[in-house]
């Protein structure tokens, strides 16, 4: 279950945060203060993914006729913005740093407390695009791409600010916590720009759209004449569709409209959480291209 995940990650986005606020304790080192910060930003993020899928799997009402599925958007929307803002908070920790290096202690200890948070980390990610992916989730991909993003960060970090205490080389820390900041912040613009697109009724890859069309040509063929204006848009776990499909003049209404139902079941079978408006239209009015 989709909010299942989300509480998972949101238990584990606790823990991890503890866990490397501990290793920043134990070191005083920046970088790791970078990525525990990121972890802060992994909980806000994770409670605002567990509301928005509350709020997304309520059915339709009067007032929301299509559902409510584009509250997932509006989480990753949020998620985005937290991460730009803990890139800011980043630089502003470091720059002083990278002026004054300052000497790092309890290496060894602090540096194990963040490789275990990032093991943790790992699976959470695994576990949260695979759910994402199951249930078309843009609030579940969106969380497990971040988390997988801190992973790759966190063991950056331990591996430099561990050559910096191996070399002695202080100002690596600074460097670091920079690069970090410099990674979430193209982190932040990703999910900003994809949820965006939802909220905007972005329409489906033109790939898919291609797909949908060959799909429809041939399950038409012998029956009606052909599909034309397509048109998709995406509402989370949800997409949209939206075509002409031109019968012959002579067809009869039933015929036409058991037609209609045929392609919406075919259709919902062969692309899940696809829902299709279909509109009928005389022989007249066949275009001869399918733009």
């Amino acid at each position: 279950m989709a909010e299942g995940a989300a509480r998972l990650s949101l238990v584990v986005a606790l823990l991890v945060l503890g866990l490397k606020a501990f290793a920043y304790l134990l070191t005083g080192s920046v970088a790791l203060l970078s990525d525990a910060l990121e972890s802060l930003v992994n909980v806000a993020a994770a409670l605002a993914a567990l509301l928005a899928l509350r709020v997304a799997r309520k059915p339709p009402d009067q007032n929301h006729p299509f559902g409510h599925t584009k509250a997932e958007y509006v989480s990753a929307v949020l998620e985005g913005v937290l991460v730009v803002l803990a890139a800011l908070w980043i630089a502003r920790e470091a720059l002083p740093r990278l002026l004054h290096p300052v000497p790092l202690e309890g290496l060894g200890l602090g540096l194990g407390v963040s490789l275990l948070a990032s093991l943790l980390n790992g699976l959470l990610a695994y576990h949260l695009l695979k759910e994402g992916r199951r249930h078309r989730s843009p609030a579940l991909t969106a969380d497990g791409y971040h988390v997988l993003s801190d992973v790759l960060t966190s063991l950056g970090v331990v591996l430099g600010v561990g050559l910096a205490g191996l070399t002695g080389l202080w100002v690596l820390d600074p460097l670091l916590a920079l690069a970090v900041a410099g990674q979430i912040l193209f982190l932040g613009y990703r999910i900003v720009r994809e949820s965006v697109g939802g909220l905007m009724d972005e329409g489906l890859p033109p790939e898919e759209v291609e797909r949908i069309r060959a799909f429809l040509q041939e399950r038409i063929r012998g029956r009606a004449l052909e599909v034309h204006d397509l048109k998709t848009r995406r509402a989370g776990p949800r997409s949209f569709l939206e075509f002409h499909l031109v019968v012959r003049g002579d067809t009869p209404v039933e015929e036409a409209h058991r037609l209609c139902d045929e392609l919406e079941r075919a259709l919902a079978q062969a692309f899940p959480g696809l829902q299709a408006t279909i509109h009928v239209e005389p022989e007249g009015e066949r275009k001869r291209t399918n733009p």
